[in-house]
């Protein structure tokens, strides 16, 4: 493949000259973007989240790195759950479909880069399927030693969008029109965000995928599909599970208001020997804060593969 220039007008935006493709992977048609040669890298986003979210860290990934970056189900431009639809996108879900794409696409190991919901799928892959991951990187993941400080005093209202997504009427009232849109997204991602102008021309992008036809209700479904394991945690607190090996490295945003870099402190007891660093100038969206620092650090990581 020859040297893609990533700073060409075609690649300003989420519909452009990037190398799209779609797979069907069981009752799922999976959209990604493949970009690069080398050791396989899928990149796996969270909500509110989609493909474009690793956009300004693929170009720099894939000179090294076969980079895959999905929409998973329910996202982007991967087809939605629903009535009379596909099946309602649990972790476990989630981990089969990215096996079902590694295989369609003649992959065997490869490694994840996972951030927000996409470590939930990270860590339920390494559980289900070890043998077919080489490493592991996270930003900001949600853990099961986290346990029921989901819902401490001073915390518990930073997670009130968990339970509104659920809500019947959340699509309709989110998606009335763009401004609607705009105004969710927009201020949960400025909440959400340390580095001042990180999301400068973005929110547009993000306000178009969102007002795709069943996007609010796919990202929404997650929250539905994930409900039962998020109560029995905060019910029952963190459990004990055998830890898992992928060698891991955490890049975690210090000024994270939904996921706080004190919630570190566990993760030895879910991972064997667990690299952490932190993202001292990002809050939620690493990646799209520090996109340089996040690629250094994933070379890092993965150099070897």
């Amino acid at each position: 493949m020859s040297k893609r220039n990533f700073d060409a007008p075609g690649f300003s935006g989420p519909d452009g000259d990037w190398n799209h493709d779609f797979q069907t992977v069981g009752d799922a048609r999976i959209h990604f973007v493949r970009e690069g040669q080398g050791a396989p890298v899928f990149l796996l986003h969270g909500w509110p989240e989609f493909w474009w979210t690793w956009h300004r860290v693929i170009p720099g990934l894939s000179q090294d790195f076969d980079i895959v970056a999905p929409d998973l189900r329910g996202f982007g431009d991967s087809s939605k759950p629903g009535k009379g639809g596909n099946t309602p996108p649990t972790a476990e879900i989630h981990a089969a479909d990215i096996i079902g794409l590694a295989d369609a696409l003649g992959i065997d190991r490869f490694a994840v880069v996972s951030h927000d919901v996409g470590a939930y799928v990270a860590q339920q892959i390494a559980r289900s399927y070890p043998d077919r991951l080489t490493r592991l990187f996270f930003f900001n993941a949600p853990y099961p030693g986290i346990g029921r400080r989901w819902v401490d005093a001073g915390h518990v209202q930073e997670i009130w969008y968990q339970s509104f997504n659920q809500l019947a009427w959340a699509p309709e009232l989110i998606g009335h029109n763009r401004e609607t849109c705009r105004i969710y997204f927009e201020n949960m991602i400025a909440h959400w965000s340390h580095a001042n102008g990180a999301f400068d021309g973005q929110i547009d992008h993000w306000v178009d995928n969102f007002m795709k036809p069943g996007n609010l209700e796919g990202g929404f479904a997650w929250y539905a599909a994930s409900h039962p394991a998020r109560v029995a945690l905060i019910r029952d607190g963190a459990p004990a599970l055998p830890k898992i090996e992928t060698p891991s490295r955490f890049f975690w945003g210090r000024h994270d208001p939904i996921i706080p870099s004190a919630w570190t402190d566990r993760l030895p007891d879910y991972f064997v020997d667990p690299v952490v660093e932190f993202a001292e100038d990002a809050g939620h969206f690493v990646q799209m804060e520090m996109p340089e620092s996040t690629c250094r650090n994933i070379r890092a990581h993965f150099s070897g593969l």
